[in-house]
């Protein structure tokens, strides 16, 4: 997959993660739209689901991350709009598998759940993979 624009958001417990990740997609090529929050104050998740489906909706992104603490309550959040495919990934194999068979737009991570590194290699893995369709194009088509 050639350079993107790939919109990032966290809540409180994901800044420090998404300024790494936001580095390493920079490094890649791919132009960061970050959408927040940039500090440790409590903040509401699903208002960052929001902003990143928003900009998937309007065009301002292709692709996206999302990072809450475990990654759970953020999925759940951005999975509401149907535009977005939002999959909550713990390993490379998760992050690949779900670009394969599910054409995913939105990489979930947990902060607090997954290493910076493991991490780093999920964003690698997710958006240098192409869906696969065949069968899978027919499933996909089921969840919009």
């Amino acid at each position: 997959m050639g350079a993107q624009i790939i919109a990032i958001a966290s809540d409180h417990a994901g800044p420090e993660l998404k300024a790494q990740l936001s580095e390493q997609l920079r490094e890649a090529g791919h132009t960061v739209l970050d959408l927040g929050t940039n500090g440790p104050e409590s903040v509401d998740y699903p208002r960052y689901a929001d902003a990143v489906a928003a900009a998937l909706a309007d065009g301002r992104a292709q692709m996206g991350i999302l990072i809450c603490g475990t990654g759970i309550g953020i999925s759940i959040a951005a999975n509401r709009h149907s535009h977005v495919r939002a999959a909550l990934c713990h390993t490379p194999t998760d992050a690949r598998l779900t670009r394969l068979h599910n054409d995913a737009n939105v990489l979930v991570l947990g902060a607090r759940t997954i290493g910076v590194e493991v991490a780093k290699d999920c964003v690698a893995t997710f958006f240098s993979t192409e869906f696969e369709g065949g069968r899978h194009a027919r499933r996909v088509a089921m969840l919009g």
